[in-house]
């Protein structure tokens, strides 16, 4: 009775080892604000296909093209197809190892006795499994899962940052192109304004220093047109070598920001956010990994347990120091293996410790990842509320540059104006365009922004 008692008590703690060895580690805690700072008008929910709030099909196209053809995207699909791989082997390490094999051996042998000649041979099926008492195998599965799934997480934030990057590099393009213009148009203006002080210098209405200043203006609009020109097109192969295209091959057709509208995109609550940014999931997974790793190390001091066995047929059927089966027959075997390390010169403790300090990096780390998406977020809402402001600001600029300039020219060139006054005012409209044109980039560049800071509408699947 005793005997039985033992066996079932036994039998529990196995059992209780069995379910509660291996269980993935609860995240940490994070104070999670209830509301965001900045306001934010009504809008929709991003979703994954945030980018056609844009309105631009040549953008949609570009992103499409990047999904099929964007070589880092290609290397993280590889990098998942690799830990997939590697989940599946530790699961694998669960289950028993079956294996078939043959062998045959001739002894032959000479003595004062005589001479003697045999063949040996078998043809065995042999197996192995190794009793995962202690939750080591079990763990090993876990880690693997998790980087499994961190793997496809990190799959996750290249194809936001290449989608956001394509994006950006496009607005980019246009406002550069629109800068092109800008500066073309300036030129044509400034050369205009140079035939009407040449030709008030022939009739002695102006001075040397004017038409110099003038050929100087027109000089330096020359530069800056061909400095523009260079930057769009590196940037139109820099949005090339993201589609994986190469550089050269294609150009943007748009040529103008105004043409594109910035999505309103709801920022919903903040602790919603922790499901929608897949650098947060792929954190999680590390953490879990590093859980699992730490199970693994924690296991390994105690005894490995492995069962071994073989069935099939052999000639002789049994051979042993004691007895001898001769003859063609039947055989299997059956054994108990049990390994206990006694003296590793303290490398299971120091494999343990190396755990316990990767998993207490990977929760700082995942704390650092919840606080850096609020910050992104915060940001992104504050730079889209404060641009939303200087709309109007930014448009009357140019209007007014424009006709101060109109006005200057219209005095001097009737002999009622200063030379001074063209001068300046042609300064100030460049920079109030310019300032348009980044104006307009910063706002569509914003709702990039706060998409991504919102996960781009990528949702953890359970």
């Amino acid at each position: 009775m005793k005997y039985v008692w033992a066996c079932a008590c036994s039998g529990s703690l196995v059992v209780l080892l069995w379910g509660c060895a291996v269980q993935p580690t609860p995240l940490p805690q994070v104070d999670v604000p209830p509301h965001w700072n900045a306001t934010s008008a009504p809008g929709a929910a991003v979703t994954s296909e945030w980018f056609r709030g844009f309105g631009s099909q040549e953008l949609d196209e570009l992103i499409a093209t990047a999904y099929r053809n964007n070589w880092d995207l290609q290397a993280a699909a590889a990098r998942v197809r690799q830990a997939d791989a590697r989940a599946r082997a530790a699961g694998a390490a669960l289950l028993p190892d079956v294996t078939a094999g043959a062998n045959a051996a001739s002894y032959a042998g000479h003595s004062s006795s005589g001479t003697v000649h045999e063949t040996d041979y078998a043809a065995l099926l042999s197996a192995s499994y190794e009793l995962d008492f202690w939750g080591k195998g079990r763990a090993a599965r876990l880690s693997a899962r998790a980087q499994r799934e961190g793997s496809e997480s990190d799959k996750a934030v290249v194809a936001l940052s290449t989608v956001t990057g394509v994006a950006n590099t496009y607005f980019q393009v246009v406002a550069t192109r629109e800068r092109v213009e800008f500066a073309k148009q300036t030129l044509a203006n400034a050369q205009r304004l140079l035939e009407v002080v040449e030709a008030r210098r022939a009739v002695n209405l102006s001075n040397p220093v004017e038409v110099a200043q003038q050929r100087g203006v027109v000089a330096a609009t020359q530069v800056h047109l061909r400095e523009v020109e260079q930057q769009e097109a590196e940037q139109e192969a820099a949005l090339a070598i993201l589609t994986g295209k190469v550089p050269g091959a294609f150009s943007v057709a748009a040529d103008h920001l105004a043409d594109f509208t910035p999505p309103r995109v709801a920022p919903g609550l903040p602790a919603e956010l922790l499901t929608r940014r897949p650098d947060l999931a792929s954190a999680e997974a590390s953490l879990q990994a590093a859980h699992g790793d730490v199970l693994q190390a924690r296991a390994a001091f105690f005894p490995a347990v492995t069962l071994t066995g073989s069935v099939g047929l052999a000639n002789p059927a049994v051979a042993a120091a004691v007895a001898t089966l001769t003859g063609t027959g039947p055989t299997s075997t059956l054994g108990v293996e049990v390994v206990q390390s006694i003296f590793n010169g303290g490398r299971l403790r120091a494999v343990r410790d190396e755990a316990l300090g990767r998993e207490d990096e990977m929760v700082a780390q995942y704390r650092k990842v919840v606080l850096e998406s609020l910050w992104d977020v915060e940001v992104a809402l504050s730079a889209i509320e404060r641009l939303n402001d200087q709309e109007s600001a930014q448009l009357l600029g140019v209007e007014q540059g424009k006709q101060a300039l109109a006005g200057a020219q219209a005095r001097y060139q009737a002999g009622s104006g200063d030379f001074l006054v063209v001068l300046d005012a042609q300064r100030s409209l460049v920079t109030v365009q310019e300032q348009l044109s980044q104006y307009r980039l910063a706002r569509l560049q914003a709702a990039v922004g706060l998409c991504k800071a919102l996960g781009g509408g990528w949702v953890q699947e359970h």
